[in-house]
């Protein structure tokens, strides 16, 4: 059973609502047998309805034109947090998909919302699509926010937060800031933390699409972890 909106969020009847009609939705949807494999994928970390993700997606935007009023005047904030209360992952994928295709300009507060996203109910599946998506567009509209965005996250010791600001220019191609990435994988550099490890690499195959020059002669610079070096240079190798 979903879990009763918390009285923290103060959200009101028309979020309760739409929560109600988003769970009557996936509920309809939802398969044991799936779930239970999907569970057993994720290492068991989390619940699920068992809903595929090609079906969700469209379950989702069904969901986004029948209540495309009801949304518009909604507290959009509000219903994301709750549905990043829920206990099956599904929930709080649909809460970050619509979240990003629906706030199409970003305010500064979102910072507060992306923040929570990726500290609660953490783990790569959802991370990786709040650090590329959306912390990558809001870190293009508040350029000035970027240094101590980046400053406070590192000294956080929170790896989910530590590998966001490895992976959220993951988008930008010839937008990305090399000094910026360099000075972030030289503060991350030497951890034995997998997940922040794969996340230099990543960046680096990555950023190597555009200027595998560049992400060659980083790497003979620096020492990295075996797992970084060997991601980062897997491409570029390949090509040759």
């Amino acid at each position: 059973m979903i879990k009763k909106v918390a009285d923290k969020n103060d959200s009101g009847p028309g979020v309760e609502k739409l929560i109600r009609d988003i769970y009557i939705l996936f509920s309809e949807n939802a398969d044991p047998l799936k779930a239970e494999k999907m569970e057993a994928y994720m290492r068991n970390q989390f619940a699920f309805l068992g809903i595929p993700s090609p079906h969700r997606k469209k379950l989702q935007s069904l969901f986004v034109k029948e209540h495309k009023a009801a949304l518009a005047n909604s507290d959009l904030e509000k219903l994301v947090y709750s549905l990043w209360e829920q206990p099956e992952r599904e929930y709080q994928y649909f809460a970050m998909e619509m979240y990003y295709a629906l706030r199409k300009v970003p305010v500064k507060s979102d910072l507060h919302l992306i923040e929570y996203m990726i500290r609660h109910n953490s783990w790569w599946d959802t991370v990786d699509y709040l650090a590329p998506w959306m912390l990558g567009r809001w870190m293009e509209y508040f350029p000035d926010e970027k240094e101590g965005v980046i400053k406070r996250w590192l000294d956080s010791k929170n790896i989910w937060l530590q590998r966001s600001c490895l992976i959220f220019q993951l988008r930008y191609k010839q937008r990305l800031d090399t000094n910026l990435l360099e000075y972030v994988i030289i503060q991350l550099n030497g951890t034995h933390e997998f997940f922040i490890n794969k996340a230099i690499g990543w960046i680096l195959r990555e950023y190597g699409k555009t200027n595998p020059v560049w992400v060659s002669n980083f790497c003979k610079r620096h020492t990295l972890h075996s797992l970084s070096q060997r991601e980062a240079m897997r491409i570029i190798l390949k090509s040759k």
